[in-house]
């Protein structure tokens, strides 16, 4: 596992199409942004067991998304 140390609207690239920005650090809490291709689930680890319906937003869509604009 690599870690890193990051300061708020700093980033981190995954390969050519993944990037992730710190957007806020405040306590114990860290605000994370993710950019990905739409075809890229991004799923928080603890939803990873659900089994996630298609929905409305059909297969490939991005659950946290739908989640933090709702």
């Amino acid at each position: 596992m690599l870690v890193l140390s990051r300061k708020e609207s700093q980033r981190i690239r995954l390969g050519d199409s993944i990037v992730v920005t710190i957007v806020k650090i405040g306590g114990d809490k860290v605000r994370v942004g993710i950019e990905a291709p739409d075809d890229v689930l991004v799923l928080r680890d603890e939803l990873e067991a659900w089994d996630l319906p298609a929905g409305p937003a059909g297969p490939g869509a991005k659950p946290d998304a739908q989640i933090a604009a709702a």
